[in-house]
Protein backbone atom coordinates (compact mmCIF):
# COMPACT_ATOMS: atom_id res chain seq x y z
CA UNK A 1 0.00 0.00 0.00
CA UNK A 2 1.30 3.45 -0.90
CA UNK A 3 1.84 5.95 1.88
CA UNK A 4 -1.61 7.59 2.32
CA UNK A 5 0.04 10.83 3.36
CA UNK A 6 1.07 11.31 -0.26
CA UNK A 7 -2.60 11.83 -1.14
CA UNK A 8 -2.44 15.25 0.53
CA UNK A 9 0.87 16.35 -1.00
CA UNK A 10 0.37 19.47 -3.17
CA UNK A 11 3.94 19.87 -4.37
CA UNK A 12 3.92 20.73 -8.06
CA UNK A 13 0.42 22.24 -7.86
CA UNK A 14 -0.54 25.87 -8.35
CA UNK A 15 -3.44 27.26 -6.34
CA UNK A 16 -5.41 30.47 -6.77
CA UNK A 17 -7.35 31.69 -3.72
CA UNK A 18 -9.72 34.63 -3.92
CA UNK A 19 -10.39 36.58 -0.75
CA UNK A 20 -6.89 35.69 0.40
CA UNK A 21 -6.21 38.96 2.21
CA UNK A 22 -8.03 37.97 5.40
CA UNK A 23 -10.22 35.47 7.22
CA UNK A 24 -10.76 31.98 5.90
CA UNK A 25 -9.32 32.86 2.49
CA UNK A 26 -6.00 33.79 4.08
CA UNK A 27 -6.06 30.63 6.16
CA UNK A 28 -6.72 28.53 3.05
CA UNK A 29 -3.81 30.14 1.21
CA UNK A 30 -1.45 29.36 4.09
CA UNK A 31 -2.62 25.75 4.40
CA UNK A 32 -2.24 25.02 0.70
CA UNK A 33 1.23 26.56 0.70
CA UNK A 34 2.20 24.48 3.74
CA UNK A 35 1.11 21.38 1.82
CA UNK A 36 3.52 22.28 -0.98
CA UNK A 37 1.44 24.30 -3.45
CA UNK A 38 2.55 27.54 -5.05
CA UNK A 39 -0.21 29.95 -4.10
CA UNK A 40 -1.53 33.10 -5.74
CA UNK A 41 -3.78 35.19 -3.51
CA UNK A 42 -6.35 37.49 -5.06
CA UNK A 43 -7.99 40.37 -3.19
CA UNK A 44 -8.48 44.13 -3.32
CA UNK A 45 -6.18 45.11 -0.45
CA UNK A 46 -2.58 45.27 -1.58
CA UNK A 47 -1.04 45.74 1.87
CA UNK A 48 -2.77 42.67 3.28
CA UNK A 49 -1.70 40.61 0.27
CA UNK A 50 1.88 41.82 0.70
CA UNK A 51 1.73 40.55 4.27
CA UNK A 52 0.50 37.18 3.06
CA UNK A 53 3.41 36.86 0.63
CA UNK A 54 5.85 37.77 3.40
CA UNK A 55 4.30 35.14 5.66
CA UNK A 56 4.32 32.32 3.09
CA UNK A 57 7.55 33.16 1.32
CA UNK A 58 8.81 32.43 -2.18
CA UNK A 59 5.96 30.06 -3.02
CA UNK A 60 3.43 32.88 -2.89
CA UNK A 61 2.34 35.60 -5.27
CA UNK A 62 -0.57 38.03 -5.24
CA UNK A 63 -2.84 39.84 -7.66
CA UNK A 64 -4.75 42.93 -6.58
CA UNK A 65 -8.15 42.79 -8.26
CA UNK A 66 -11.85 43.42 -7.88
CA UNK A 67 -13.32 40.03 -8.73
CA UNK A 68 -16.76 41.58 -9.31
CA UNK A 69 -15.41 43.30 -12.45
CA UNK A 70 -16.47 40.78 -15.07
CA UNK A 71 -14.73 42.68 -17.87
CA UNK A 72 -11.34 41.81 -16.31
CA UNK A 73 -11.83 38.07 -15.80
CA UNK A 74 -9.54 36.98 -18.63
CA UNK A 75 -6.93 39.56 -17.62
CA UNK A 76 -7.13 38.24 -14.06
CA UNK A 77 -6.50 34.70 -15.30
CA UNK A 78 -3.40 35.88 -17.15
CA UNK A 79 -2.10 37.78 -14.13
CA UNK A 80 -2.70 34.85 -11.78
CA UNK A 81 -0.85 32.53 -14.18
CA UNK A 82 2.10 34.83 -14.80
CA UNK A 83 4.54 33.66 -12.10
CA UNK A 84 3.85 29.97 -11.47
CA UNK A 85 1.74 28.97 -14.46
CA UNK A 86 -1.95 28.19 -14.78
CA UNK A 87 -3.67 27.12 -11.55
CA UNK A 88 -4.59 23.50 -10.91
CA UNK A 89 -6.56 24.51 -7.80
CA UNK A 90 -9.07 27.35 -7.55
CA UNK A 91 -10.64 28.31 -4.24
CA UNK A 92 -13.39 30.94 -4.19
CA UNK A 93 -13.21 32.29 -0.64
CA UNK A 94 -14.10 35.94 -1.32
CA UNK A 95 -17.49 36.96 0.00
CA UNK A 96 -19.77 39.92 0.62
CA UNK A 97 -22.68 40.23 3.04
CA UNK A 98 -24.50 43.58 3.12
CA UNK A 99 -26.85 42.36 5.88
CA UNK A 100 -29.75 44.33 4.41
CA UNK A 101 -33.14 43.17 5.64
CA UNK A 102 -35.72 42.08 3.07
CA UNK A 103 -37.53 45.42 3.31
CA UNK A 104 -34.31 47.38 2.91
CA UNK A 105 -32.50 45.51 0.14
CA UNK A 106 -31.24 47.94 -2.49
CA UNK A 107 -30.64 47.12 -6.15
CA UNK A 108 -27.01 48.14 -5.68
CA UNK A 109 -26.49 45.88 -2.67
CA UNK A 110 -28.26 42.99 -4.37
CA UNK A 111 -26.24 43.29 -7.58
CA UNK A 112 -22.90 43.64 -5.79
CA UNK A 113 -23.59 40.63 -3.57
CA UNK A 114 -24.46 38.46 -6.56
CA UNK A 115 -21.44 39.73 -8.49
CA UNK A 116 -18.95 38.80 -5.76
CA UNK A 117 -20.55 35.69 -4.27
CA UNK A 118 -22.05 33.93 -7.28
CA UNK A 119 -21.06 35.44 -10.63
CA UNK A 120 -17.33 35.71 -9.91
CA UNK A 121 -16.91 32.05 -8.88
CA UNK A 122 -18.52 30.93 -12.12
CA UNK A 123 -16.85 33.26 -14.61
CA UNK A 124 -13.38 33.00 -13.04
CA UNK A 125 -13.71 29.22 -13.06
CA UNK A 126 -14.90 29.26 -16.66
CA UNK A 127 -11.81 31.25 -17.59
CA UNK A 128 -9.36 28.96 -15.77
CA UNK A 129 -10.90 25.59 -16.60
CA UNK A 130 -9.42 25.26 -20.12
CA UNK A 131 -5.88 24.93 -18.74
CA UNK A 132 -7.09 22.41 -16.15
CA UNK A 133 -8.66 20.40 -18.95
CA UNK A 134 -5.33 20.29 -20.77
CA UNK A 135 -3.75 18.74 -17.68
CA UNK A 136 -6.68 16.42 -17.06
CA UNK A 137 -6.71 17.44 -13.39
CA UNK A 138 -8.19 20.30 -11.43
CA UNK A 139 -9.85 21.28 -8.18
CA UNK A 140 -12.52 23.94 -7.74
CA UNK A 141 -13.70 24.69 -4.21
CA UNK A 142 -16.53 27.16 -3.72
CA UNK A 143 -17.49 28.66 -0.38
CA UNK A 144 -21.03 27.88 0.65
CA UNK A 145 -22.53 28.88 4.01
CA UNK A 146 -24.98 28.00 6.74
CA UNK A 147 -27.29 30.14 4.61
CA UNK A 148 -27.01 27.70 1.73
CA UNK A 149 -29.86 25.88 3.47
CA UNK A 150 -30.91 28.17 6.37
CA UNK A 151 -32.57 31.60 6.37
CA UNK A 152 -31.00 34.19 8.66
CA UNK A 153 -32.22 37.74 9.44
CA UNK A 154 -30.71 40.30 7.11
CA UNK A 155 -29.49 37.61 4.77
CA UNK A 156 -31.81 37.76 1.76
CA UNK A 157 -29.20 38.63 -0.86
CA UNK A 158 -26.37 36.74 0.80
CA UNK A 159 -28.51 33.66 1.38
CA UNK A 160 -29.72 33.68 -2.21
CA UNK A 161 -26.13 33.66 -3.47
CA UNK A 162 -25.07 30.90 -1.10
CA UNK A 163 -28.03 28.74 -2.04
CA UNK A 164 -26.96 29.37 -5.62
CA UNK A 165 -23.44 28.22 -4.77
CA UNK A 166 -24.83 24.83 -3.80
CA UNK A 167 -26.41 24.35 -7.21
CA UNK A 168 -23.50 25.98 -9.04
CA UNK A 169 -21.16 23.46 -7.44
CA UNK A 170 -23.29 20.54 -8.66
CA UNK A 171 -23.56 22.07 -12.14
CA UNK A 172 -19.80 22.61 -12.33
CA UNK A 173 -19.25 18.98 -11.39
CA UNK A 174 -21.65 17.80 -14.08
CA UNK A 175 -19.95 19.96 -16.70
CA UNK A 176 -16.27 19.60 -15.87
CA UNK A 177 -15.65 16.46 -13.81
CA UNK A 178 -15.52 14.26 -16.95
CA UNK A 179 -12.33 16.22 -17.73
CA UNK A 180 -10.74 15.37 -14.38
CA UNK A 181 -11.82 18.55 -12.59
CA UNK A 182 -13.71 18.10 -9.35
CA UNK A 183 -15.99 20.84 -8.02
CA UNK A 184 -17.01 20.90 -4.39
CA UNK A 185 -17.95 23.45 -1.76
CA UNK A 186 -17.16 24.08 1.87
CA UNK A 187 -19.90 25.46 4.10
CA UNK A 188 -18.30 27.11 7.14
CA UNK A 189 -20.20 27.65 10.34
CA UNK A 190 -19.41 30.62 12.56
CA UNK A 191 -15.70 31.40 12.31
CA UNK A 192 -14.09 34.62 13.61
CA UNK A 193 -13.66 36.58 10.38
CA UNK A 194 -14.42 40.06 9.11
CA UNK A 195 -17.77 38.88 7.75
CA UNK A 196 -18.81 37.61 11.19
CA UNK A 197 -17.29 40.38 13.30
CA UNK A 198 -20.73 41.57 14.42
CA UNK A 199 -21.46 38.09 15.75
CA UNK A 200 -18.24 37.70 17.72
CA UNK A 201 -18.39 41.28 19.04
CA UNK A 202 -21.54 40.19 20.89
CA UNK A 203 -20.44 37.48 23.39
CA UNK A 204 -24.01 36.41 24.16
CA UNK A 205 -24.83 35.99 20.49
CA UNK A 206 -21.61 34.08 19.87
CA UNK A 207 -22.41 31.77 22.77
CA UNK A 208 -25.93 31.14 21.46
CA UNK A 209 -24.47 30.14 18.10
CA UNK A 210 -21.96 27.84 19.78
CA UNK A 211 -24.77 26.19 21.72
CA UNK A 212 -26.58 25.36 18.47
CA UNK A 213 -23.71 23.19 17.25
CA UNK A 214 -23.26 19.55 18.18
CA UNK A 215 -19.68 20.22 19.29
CA UNK A 216 -20.80 23.19 21.43
CA UNK A 217 -18.28 25.71 20.19
CA UNK A 218 -17.78 28.06 17.27
CA UNK A 219 -15.19 27.45 14.59
CA UNK A 220 -11.48 28.10 14.98
CA UNK A 221 -9.30 28.89 11.99
CA UNK A 222 -7.47 25.56 12.18
CA UNK A 223 -10.78 23.74 11.74
CA UNK A 224 -10.77 24.59 8.04
CA UNK A 225 -7.33 23.08 7.38
CA UNK A 226 -8.23 19.40 6.99
CA UNK A 227 -11.40 19.88 4.93
CA UNK A 228 -9.80 22.29 2.45
CA UNK A 229 -6.71 20.12 2.06
CA UNK A 230 -8.91 17.08 1.44
CA UNK A 231 -10.93 18.82 -1.28
CA UNK A 232 -7.86 20.32 -2.98
CA UNK A 233 -5.79 17.14 -3.10
CA UNK A 234 -5.79 13.66 -4.62
CA UNK A 235 -7.48 12.44 -1.45
CA UNK A 236 -10.81 13.59 -2.92
CA UNK A 237 -10.35 12.12 -6.41
CA UNK A 238 -13.79 10.47 -6.31
CA UNK A 239 -15.64 13.31 -4.60
CA UNK A 240 -17.39 15.95 -6.70
CA UNK A 241 -20.57 18.02 -6.65
CA UNK A 242 -20.69 17.98 -2.84
CA UNK A 243 -21.17 20.62 -0.15
CA UNK A 244 -19.13 19.74 2.93
CA UNK A 245 -20.47 21.58 5.98
CA UNK A 246 -17.68 22.53 8.35
CA UNK A 247 -19.99 23.86 11.05
CA UNK A 248 -19.56 21.72 14.15
CA UNK A 249 -22.89 20.10 13.42
CA UNK A 250 -24.89 23.36 13.33
CA UNK A 251 -26.93 22.18 10.35
CA UNK A 252 -27.31 18.67 11.77
CA UNK A 253 -29.68 19.84 14.49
Amino acid sequence: MDDPRALFDLRGRVACVTGASSGLGRQVAKVLAAAGAQVVGVARRSEALAGLIEEIGENADAVVADISDRSRVDALTREVSAKFGAPDILVHAAGLNTRETADDVTPEGWDQTLAVNLSAPFFISQSMVPEMKKKGWGRIVNFASLQTTRAFPGGVAYGATKAGIGQLTRAMAEAWSPSGITANAIGPGFFPTELTRAVFDDPERAERNAAQTCIRRNGEMADINGPILFLCSRASDYVTGQVLMVDGGFTAK
